[in-house]
């Protein structure tokens, strides 16, 4: 072999090991994401088990909330099933759009039914009830910082996936883009229920 092809073959084995590099990073990020969206559907989960507690709970109380109770329990199948899909394939453009709106929308329902609780004052002194709104309050922040880790690490990944060269060999490695999880909805949905009593 002349030295033409010794260099030929060089820069082939180069190109390779840099491929092989490129992919291996590219794993890592993925897979970072697809971990931290984990620790999401871990609190979501957890969420939507409170839910039904605390609607079973204050049921007695509100009589005449029949409908914000309904709209609670509507937005929370939506969610389940909406979540499913997302966990099934976490950074999935379509799957994370409709989580979003899914959680918007159970955040505002969240939102009228605390709110409603104002008028209950026999709720404010349940203990039970108390201690599902403090987990739910709780579940909630741990959502927040979940969902900031996920966006971190989606971005991690795009911005890795889109940069010269890596954006070369991604798309021949069938590595596509990650969608963020953002609030949707109005700005009343977007704000995280407000649980306290005071």
């Amino acid at each position: 072999m002349g030295t033409g092809g010794w260099i030929t073959l060089g820069v082939a084995v180069a190109i390779v090991l840099f491929a092989i590099a490129v992919y291996n990073r590219l794993v890592v990020l993925r897979n970072r994401f697809k971990n931290a969206f984990a620790q999401i559907d871990v609190q979501l989960r957890r969420r939507y088990d409170l839910i039904p507690n605390l609607v079973e709970s204050v049921k007695g109380y509100m009589q005449h909330e029949r409908g914000t109770l309904e709209a609670v329990i509507q937005a929370r199948g939506a969610a389940v099933s909406a979540e499913g899909r997302a966990a099934a394939a976490p950074g999935d453009p379509a799957a994370m759009r409709a989580l979003a709106q899914a959680e918007g929308a159970l955040g505002g329902a969240l939102g009228r039914l605390l709110a409603v609780f104002e008028a209950y004052p026999d709720l404010k002194a349940n203990q039970n009830v108390l201690g599902l709104q403090e987990e739910l309050s709780s579940t909630e922040n741990k959502i927040a910082f979940a969902r900031q880790a996920y966006n971190d690490s989606v971005m991690q990944f795009n911005t890795r996936r889109e940069s010269f060269p890596d954006n070369l060999f991604a798309g021949l490695f069938g590595f596509s883009g990650a969608e963020l999880l953002q609030a949707t909805g109005s700005e009343e949905e977007r704000k995280a229920p407000k649980v306290s009593f005071s």
